[in-house]
């Protein structure tokens, strides 16, 4: 079964592909600021972690599961879409990218200050299988959509009730929360960090020179060189890589009755 991954991250693609799921990966091409920013305005006021990370995740799932961005053999979609963000949180200020080498430093010094944050992650998977059938070839959503006869999707657990992806309601810190809504199933989990009460301006000058930090959430990562300077991690690690392992397991198997090693590479 593929896994189509909507997204460039180096990072999550290599967390996969380490849990054996080789994605097909396709550039999602949101405008992430313009997306925050028309969400802001829309409920006029700032948003929450869960809520910023959730709507961006839907927002690249959606992109390619709707066909808004084509693959690049131009072929269909068959198997499930995968969209995730994350952004990192302290003292209640959500941290993107930082992007420049002095924002880097900046953050650093008040993550410091602070003694760490929380890493939230964002997560949406949207179901583009494809069967055959007597009428030719339909989605799975279209074939177990209401009055076409369609076999209910199988699974473990009956799947939670419907919400909207920004009604996950509210989730604290170190917590998860999970809805599925028709073909989509979204969710968000969060992991509590502690920075080391040690790390010195003459570190954080040399983390921010390598330019790890400038195109990563949080202006850290916890696979790469940051790693040292992280003492303690309250929460399933991968979350902080770029997607919760975990919780993408459970989205599938709860959603749409899919085990995790159906993902498996053969």
């Amino acid at each position: 079964m593929r896994l189509y991954l909507a997204s460039t991250s180096p990072a999550r693609r290599a967390l996969l592909a380490q849990s054996g799921i080789e994605p097909v990966l396709v550039s999602p091409g949101v405008d992430e600021d313009a997306a925050a920013a028309a969400e802001r305005d829309r409920l006029g006021r700032e948003l929450t972690g869960p809520e910023l990370v959730s709507l961006l995740a839907v927002a690249k799932a959606t992109a390619v599961a709707d066909g808004l961005v084509g693959l690049a053999d131009d072929s269909g979609l068959d198997g499930i879409v995968f969209g995730g963000d994350s952004a990192f949180e302290v003292d209640g200020v959500l941290y993107g990218k930082p992007h420049d080498p002095e924002v880097a430093r900046q953050r650093w010094r008040q993550m410091l200050a602070a003694g760490g944050g929380t890493l939230w992650s964002g997560h949406c998977v949207i179901d583009r299988r494809v069967i055959e059938g007597r009428a030719g070839a339909r989605s799975v959503a279209e074939a177990t959509a209401p009055g076409t006869g369609g076999a209910v999707r199988a699974g473990d657990e009956p799947p939670v009730r419907p919400v909207g992806a920004l009604a996950l309601g509210p989730v604290a810190p170190g917590g998860s929360a999970l809805v599925v809504d028709g073909d989509r199933v979204v969710a968000v989990d969060s992991a509590v960090l502690t920075f080391a009460d040690d790390m010195t301006p003459a570190e954080i000058d040399a983390y921010v020179a390598t330019g790890e930090p400038l195109e990563v959430a949080g202006a850290f990562t916890i696979d790469g060189r940051a790693a040292a300077f992280i003492t303690r991690i309250d929460g399933a690690p991968s979350a902080v890589v770029g997607l919760s392992l975990p919780v993408l397991r459970s989205m599938l198997l709860r959603g749409f009755g899919i085990a995790w090693h159906d993902l498996w590479a053969q």
